[in-house]
Parts: structure tokens; sequence; C-alpha cells
């Protein structure tokens, strides 16, 4: 699990390059403790009787759209108002770690029997017609893979999830410090084919590290082990942020050089390749003060869908808000640290889907939960540019249009230039984020 300050210096790769998925967050809320259930490995779906209200299955496309979410920690919003606002019916929800003893715990803090936050949570999901897929791992702390000592260890203990919680879907991600444990990786791999194997049916995903070389010596041995063991998940993901990425057409570059490595290491044509092939990115700023913006989504999504991906999903939905008072305070794991609108970046994730966003959002939506590090609602603008005075000759201001810093607007007889990538923040707006330039 993501620790709450900047992440150390990682140790360099044989081959060199930057790698680690980097959210900032707090410290695992306290959580209430009822006495749980402890449910035994078993084989196949019927296993899966959950203490959780266990929902239908979705169809694929939600398992590889669903944006992670941390729902015990980073100011965590409601998830149904989430929904209510975007489309989106799947989550992500992070991550799974060693309690002790070759135990699943949230955090590796809250043991999957006696939390009571999870359960509420999905139930809430559920409820609404979606559904979540579990993640494994993470970014630090003590991964099961490290402790348990076999596959089939790893796997017993990971089921006790899939059981309990009624899964369709869980993803194992697999970065530091496991990443470079051969042993642990070998059991994280075998516990997830094993899985795969004793689930029919679920959907299952490998988040690993991304360089601008697709994925550096570490990624490249996870994929051999897979070879090795047989085993081909629904997708392998890379997370293209903190080495050195800039932009959207910097992670398509990654994207394309990973396909090669999958086509080289499994024997696939380009296509199998990127139908087997995920992405998983991070939304505004990364703790390597790189910034990914809404366009940039946009070309990842293009990008995506016109090459067949097989997931698009990004870190994290707790960050899907923009920063106050200031729009970058630095990197925050609660908001993005760029221009936004409450959750931009999760309508993309539903595109990916298949489905449209809702144009606005529903005025019976909940409010969000601990929101005292996003900005307050504001009104939403025109969709269109006001009236400009005759002499304007810049283009008139236009809410649907994607702006990039530098370029002028004309909007009520005055030009203005932007100071940033913005879209739908009108010119005058507590946005702040157009210069008045002054009457035409």
């Amino acid at each position: 699990m993501e620790r709450a300050q900047l992440r150390p210096t990682p140790t360099p790769e044989p081959s060199g390059g930057a790698r680690r998925r980097a959210p900032l967050i707090g410290a695992v809320a306290a959580l209430g403790l009822v006495a749980g259930t402890v449910a035994s490995f078993a084989t196949g779906a019927a296993a899966q009787a959950s203490t959780t209200a266990t929902g239908g299955a979705l169809s694929s496309n939600w398992y590889a759209s669903a944006p992670y979410l941390m729902p015990e920690d980073n100011s965590p919003p409601d998830a149904g108002a989430v929904m209510d606002a975007t489309g989106q019916k799947a989550f992500q929800l992070a991550f799974i770690l060693d309690g002790g003893n070759c135990s699943p715990a949230w955090g590796g803090t809250s043991s999957i029997d006696t939390d009571t936050t999870m359960p509420t949570v999905i139930s809430q999901i559920r409820a609404k017609g979606g559904d979540v897929s579990v993640s494994f791992g993470g970014y630090g702390g003590t991964k099961l893979g490290q402790t348990c000592g076999t596959p089939e260890a790893t796997a017993a203990a990971y089921q006790k999830a899939v059981t309990k919680y009624g899964l369709h879907a869980v993803d194992f991600d697999l970065e530091e410090p496991e990443y470079e444990n051969t042993a642990a990786i070998h059991n994280e791999i075998g516990a997830a084919k094993i899985l795969q194997a004793n689930n029919p049916g679920l959907y299952v995903s490998i988040t690993t590290a991304g360089t601008t070389a697709g994925t550096g010596w570490f990624g490249q041995q996870m994929l051999n082990e897979a070879k090795s063991q047989g085993f081909t998940p629904n997708n392998f993901s890379i997370m293209p942020f903190d080495g050195g990425f800039a932009g959207g057409a910097s992670q398509v570059a990654a994207l394309t050089q990973f396909n090669t490595i999958l086509q080289n290491t499994f024997g696939w044509n380009a296509a199998t390749a990127y139908a087997h092939e995920g992405v998983s990115m991070m939304n505004g700023r990364s703790d390597a003060a790189e910034y990914f913006t809404q366009a940039d989504f946009q070309t990842v999504l293009d990008f995506a869908t016109a090459h067949g991906l097989a997931r698009y999903t990004f870190w994290s939905v707790n960050r899907d808000r923009q920063c106050t008072p200031v729009v970058d305070p630095g990197l925050s794991g609660s908001c993005s640290g760029v221009t936004q609108n409450d959750w931009d970046f999760t309508k993309y994730t539903v595109k990916f889907a298949g489905a449209t966003p809702p144009t606005t959002p529903p005025t019976s939506a909940p409010p969000t939960s601990n929101p005292p590090t996003t900005a307050p609602p504001t009104t939403a603008p025109p969709t269109s540019a006001s009236p400009s005075a005759g002499t304007c000759t810049a283009a008139p201001w236009n809410s649907g249009t994607a702006y990039t810093g530098g370029q002028s607007v004309s909007y009520n007889g005055h030009t203005w230039t932007a100071k940033w990538w913005t879209q739908n923040d009108v010119p005058g707006g507590q946005a702040g984020v157009w210069t008045d330039n002054g009457p035409c």
C-alpha cells in the first residue's frame, strides 16, 4: 500500500528506467471491529458464498474500465454519487496486503475477517447495479506473495477475499517490493493462475510499472514468469507515469513499446498483444511532478479504442477533484492538482466501457463525503460564449473546446489568454485559468 510521504528512491533496475505507481495516501482510517467469519479456501464459483451481498457479474468492459478507489483513506468520495454523476458501474478497490502470517488485510492492517467498511461500500455499489474488483498489492507494504511461501498458499489467502466478497474480478498490482523478488513474483503469478482456474469466469488483470521503453527489467521478469507458468490473464497493464513521461503522447509511445515486448515474449502478433494489453494512468500531478490533463486522457483513450486495448483505468477516483484553495498545492491523495470539474477523469473510463457519461450531474445525487480537499460546487458555465464586441478578433470562447496555455479567446467584449490547459472554465470565473487582456 502506498505511503503518506513521497516515495523513497527506488532500487535501480538492471536495465535502468524509472518506475512505480505514485499516489499519496494517508494512514489507514481506524475501523470498527466486529466478529467476522473466516472463509476457507475452496474451488469453483459455487464456493463464492459471500458475507457481502453478491451482485451479478458485469460485462468485462466494465471491469476493464474500473478506476481505482480507496474507500478507507484519502477523503473517500461517495461511490454512489460518483456512479450517478459519471455512469461508471465498477471500481477497483485498493489494496489488500499481508496482515501477518499470510492473512489478507486491507492496507495490511484491517483483516478482511473483521473489516466493516468494505462490505458496506461494496453493497452500496451493487445496490445501484454496479460491481467491484479488488486489487492485491500496490506500492509498498508487505505482499502475500512475500509471506505465504508457495503459489498454493498465496492463492488460498487471496481466495478468502474472492469468497468473502463474491468477487467477479481481481487485480494483481505487482510493484515494490515484491516486484524485485523472484520468489514473490513466482508466488503471485502462480496464485493468479490458480484463482483463474478455480473461479471460472473470474476477470484477472496484472498491473505493473511502466517506463518509456514499455516496462523495465523487472516487468520483463514478471512476463517471463507468466510465460513459464503458462498463465495468460485478461490483460497485462502498465502504469506510464513517474518515469520521465510528458503528457499523453509519451504514454502512447510507451504503450506501443510495451506491445512489442508482449509480442516478443509470448509470440503474439500486434493485434493479439493489444487485446491483452492495458493502461493504468495517474490523473493530474504525479509525484514525479508530471502533469496529465483531460486532454492527455483523451489522447490515450483514442489510442486505446483505435488499437483494441484490453483495459483503460487510472489512479484514482479519490484524486478526481480539483484541489482547493489553489489548483496545485503539491502531490495529494485526494485531489488532482490540475484544473477540473469533479469526476472529469472518471468519465473517460466510462467512455472506454462504451457508455456515455451524463451531461449534467443528477439532481438527486448524494453529496460527496469528506470534501475538505475539493473545490465547492460552482455554477456550470454556459455552453456557448456570450456575445463578444464586434471588434474582437479572437475566436469566441466555447465551453466544449479544450484550450492550452497561451491560446486566446474573446468573451464579453474582452480578450482572454489561457494560463494552462482548460475546458469548460468560463473566462473571469473563479477557476482563475484565464488572463484578462482588456477590452477588444
